[in-house]
C-alpha cells in the first residue's frame, strides 16, 4: 500500500478550513484518482483556539509557520497565510530548502519573489504549485503551463478581480455611483474596509504579472504593469458604453508587441457580444489568444473557500501522483527579463468623454487638435441630461458644459494624450477628460 501524502497547512481561514473539509469529504475519490491518500496532519494559525468547521479532522498544532515548514512528519507544505514577506516568505523558503514541495495561494509572494522561489524549488527537486493564486477555481495555471505547452501566445487577458467586476456590474444594472456600489460590496464582504488594493487595480496587476510569466516566459515583475483603477468610472460612462455596443470591465491584459510584452490593467470597453463581456458579478474569466487554435475563455468563481480549496487540492493531487512541472512552465533560469513596452505606444481605439463649454468655436477647436494628431473619429455624440446620445458633427451646446463623447479609430496612447492636453490648454472644456481604452476581439 502506498503511503499517504502528509500535508502541513499554514492558515486556517475560509480557504484552509475548506481544504481540510474537502479532503475528508472526497477522501476515497481523491485516493482513486491520485493513487494515494492525501491528508492534513498538522496545521498552524494565528488564533489556534478559534472555533472552526473542520469536520472530523484531528490536526496536530504547530507553534508557527516556519516550524511547520521544517516539520519532519510532513511531505508537503501548504501556505495560505498571504503577504509578500515573513512569515509566509520564510516558511516557504524553509519548506523548499528542506526538500518539501509547496502549494500556495499567495499571489503577492509570487509576484515579488516568484523567480527566486522557483530557483530554490528546482535546486531541491521539488514542486512549487500555485493554481489557487489566480482566478480561484479557474484552472488557468495548469492550462498555460501544461494544457497549452505546445502553443505560443499573442495575448492573454481577463477579469481577475471579482470585487471590481461586482462593482461595475451593479453600477451598470442599477445605475448607481461607484461610491454606492463600493459601500454595498463592503457590506456583503466582497470588498475590504480599505478597498484600495482591489479597486485601484493592484490585485489584478500582481495576478497579471504571474499570468504573463506563464504565457510569455518572462521573469515575474508586477512593477512592469501599467495600472489604473475603476474609481473614475461613472454610470454615464457605462450607459454610453451600452449605447455604443460595449460593456466596461477592469481587465488585465498582456500582449506580445515589437517593443516587448505590454502589460496593463485598466477599465476597458469590450464588445458586448464577446464572452468576456458576459461575465458578471464576482465571477472571473481569462481569455487566451494562442496560435493554431481559436480563442479560449475560461470562466469561473474567482474566490471563495470551496473554489479556491478545489485548486489547492488539485495541486496536492499532482504532487501525490509524482507530477512536477517547472514553476512558470520552463526552468527559472530561462525566464527572460520583462522588457516593459511603453504604454505611450499602446495602439487601439479610445472612448473619450469631454465636458465642452458653451463657447463659439469649441467643437472646431476640439476637431483641430484631434486632426493635428491624425486621430480619426469613428463617432461623435453629445449627451443631454436625462437623454440618450445623438450623433452630429456640430451639436448645439447647452448653457452648462455638455458631455461630448468621442470614439476613435485605432491610434496610440501618446497621440491621444497630446491632443487632450492641447485641447485643455485652449480652455474649451471643463474638468478632466475621461479616457477608456477599447479592446477589440
Amino acid at each position: 500500500m502506498v503511503a499517504s501524502l502528509k500535508a502541513g497547512l499554514a492558515g486556517l481561514g475560509t480557504v484552509g478550513s475548506a481544504v481540510v473539509r474537502l479532503l475528508a469529504q472526497q477522501r476515497d475519490l481523491i485516493e482513486a484518482r491520485c493513487g494515494r491518500r492525501i491528508e492534513v496532519v498538522a496545521a498552524t494559525a494565528r488564533t489556534p483556539d478559534k472555533k472552526r468547521d473542520l469536520g472530523e479532522a484531528q490536526l496536530r498544532w504547530v507553534r508557527d509557520p516556519v516550524a511547520l515548514a521544517a516539520d519532519e512528519e510532513i511531505d508537503v507544505f501548504v501556505e495560505l497565510i498571504g503577504g509578500d514577506s515573513d512569515p509566509a516568505k520564510r516558511a516557504v523558503e524553509t519548506a523548499l530548502a528542506a526538500g518539501k514541495s509547496v502549494v500556495t495561494a499567495n499571489k503577492a509572494l509570487l509576484a515579488r519573489h516568484g523567480v527566486e522561489l522557483a530557483l530554490l524549488a528546482e535546486k531541491r527537486g521539488v514542486a512549487l504549485n500555485f493554481e489557487a493564486a489566480i482566478g480561484g477555481g479557474i484552472p488557468i495555471v495548469k492550462t498555460l503551463r501544461e494544457g497549452l505547452s505546445g502553443n505560443s501566445f499573442a495575448r492573454v487577458y481577463g477579469i481577475l478581480n471579482g470585487t471590481c467586476n461586482y462593482i461595475l456590474t451593479r453600477m451598470e444594472q442599477e445605475k448607481l455611483s461607484f461610491a454606492e456600489c463600493l459601500k454595498e460590496a463592503q457590506q456583503l464582504g466582497y470588498a475590504e474596509a480599505d478597498p484600495t488594493f482591489d479597486v485601484d487595480g493592484f490585485d489584478t496587476a500582481q495576478k497579471l504579472a504571474i499570468v504573463a510569466s506563464l504565457a510569455f516566459g518572462t521573469r515575474v515583475n508586477s512593477d512592469a504593469v501599467y495600472v489604473e483603477g475603476i474609481s473614475s468610472i461613472t454610470p454615464e460612462d457605462l450607459d454610453a458604453a451600452d449605447w455604443l455596443g460595449y460593456r466596461v470591465k477592469l481587465l488585465g491584459v498582456a500582449t506580445r508587441t515589437d517593443q516587448g510584452i505590454e502589460q496593463r490593467v485598466h477599465p476597458t470597453m469590450v464588445p458586448r457580444e464577446t464572452a468576456i463581456a458576459q461575465v458578471m458579478g464576482v465571477t472571473n474569466a481569462v481569455s487566451l489568444d494562442a496560435d493554431g487554435i481559436a480563442p479560449i475563455t475560461l470562466v469561473g468563481p474567482g474566490a471563495g473557500g470551496a473554489a479556491t480549496a478545489s485548486s489547492v487540492i488539485a495541486d496536492l493531487g499532482d504532487i501525490a501522483r509524482g507530477v512536477r512541472t517547472a514553476t512558470f512552465g520552463r526552468p527559472a533560469g530561462r525566464l527572460v527579463e520583462c522588457r516593459r513596452a511603453p504604454m505611450q505606444r499602446h495602439e487601439g481605439g479610445y472612448y473619450i468623454r469631454l465636458l465642452a463649454l458653451d463657447r463659439p468655436g469649441t467643437f472646431a477647436t476640439i476637431a483641430k487638435h484631434l486632426a493635428d494628431e491624425k486621430i480619426s473619429l469613428e463617432s461623435i455624440m453629445q449627451r443631454h441630461p436625462g437623454g440618450r446620445p445623438h450623433g452630429g458633427d456640430d451639436p448645439k451646446s447647452p448653457a452648462t458644459p455638455a458631455p461630448v463623447i468621442l470614439v476613435t479609430y485605432a491610434t496610440t496612447e501618446d497621440t491621444v494624450r497630446h491632443a487632450l492636453n492641447a485641447i485643455k490648454k485652449q480652455g474649451v472644456i471643463a474638468g478632466q477628460p475621461q479616457v477608456i481604452r477599447i479592446e477589440k476581439n
